[in-house]
């Protein structure tokens, strides 16, 4: 289901409800960590192009594979794409039950093993 609500908002619910994150900004942008030292989720603004968007790592392969499905929604952010992250365009609705699903992606590609195992199987999802 697609909405308009405050996508900096939405991001904080998100990442907060995941185990051991933080937030502080990185770069002049609220940034999301685990256990204070990993980025998994980065929200930019438009002092890094022209849309509002969040950047988040990705499991390999699944970056080219969005963005090539739907290169209006998703692209390869600048500095962290190499990596294998994922840009996530907020500026239009946004289907954040979708949103969701990246960012636990996110997070899984990023955290270690001890705190996987406090997240919801993704067979049984």
């Amino acid at each position: 289901m697609a909405d308009d609500r405050d996508p900096l908002t939405e991001l904080r619910q998100i990442c907060r409800a995941l185990p051991e994150v933080t937030e502080r900004p990185s770069h002049s942008s609220p940034t999301w960590f685990i256990g204070d030292k990993k980025t998994f989720v980065s929200f930019v603004g438009e002092h890094h192009g022209k849309r509002l968007a969040f950047w988040c790592a990705a499991p390999p392969g699944a970056a080219a594979e969005l963005i090539s499905e739907d290169p209006d929604r998703f692209f390869r952010p600048p500095y962290v794409g190499h990596r294998g992250w994922l840009g996530v365009y907020v500026d239009t609705p946004v289907d954040w039950d979708e949103m969701a699903e990246i960012i636990l992606d996110a997070y899984r590609t990023v955290a270690p093993k001890r705190l996987l195992t406090q997240l919801p199987d993704p067979s049984t999802a």
